[in-house]
């Protein structure tokens, strides 16, 4: 059964108010959807739910399940998973956390249409330089 293994412990991050924060524990998550527990190391930085901050859409759906942000955020970060599974994620931890439906759907849609350009692709191993001989 999915659920979070541990409470999500965080401080902010640049003592500035730039909605930076870094986790002060390490944050488990057991996750059915991709078949394996994650684990969010003490240290990483998060910018919780990357919400737009036009009003009537952060009122739907941001400040809302700060765990399953985090870990969001760790698995666009790291890659463990696919693109498609780190999203699915995001809607089933949120759904451990209490979010109503309508409101993960949401979160989900839009991490599914804008989270691309946030998904960093693992840079492409460089094959070795060869020597031309005789130089």
């Amino acid at each position: 059964m999915s659920a979070f293994l541990s409470k999500l412990q965080m401080e902010n991050a640049t003592d500035m108010d730039d909605g930076l924060w870094v986790l002060t524990a390490p944050l488990f998550y057991q996750s059915d959807v991709a078949k394996q527990t994650f684990i969010v190391p003490r240290g990483f930085k998060t910018d919780l739910a990357s919400v737009p901050r036009l009003p009537v859409v952060f009122l739907l759906a941001g400040a809302t399940s700060n765990e399953a942000a985090a870990l969001h955020d760790f698995l666009y970060s790291t890659h463990p998973v696919t693109r498609s599974v780190a999203d699915a994620v995001l809607k089933e931890a949120s759904a451990v956390t209490g979010v109503p439906v309508w409101r993960r759907w949401l979160m989900y849609i839009g991490v599914r249409i804008g989270g691309a350009s946030h998904w960093d692709p693992v840079a492409p191993i460089e094959p070795p330089e060869q020597s031309l001989g005789g130089a």
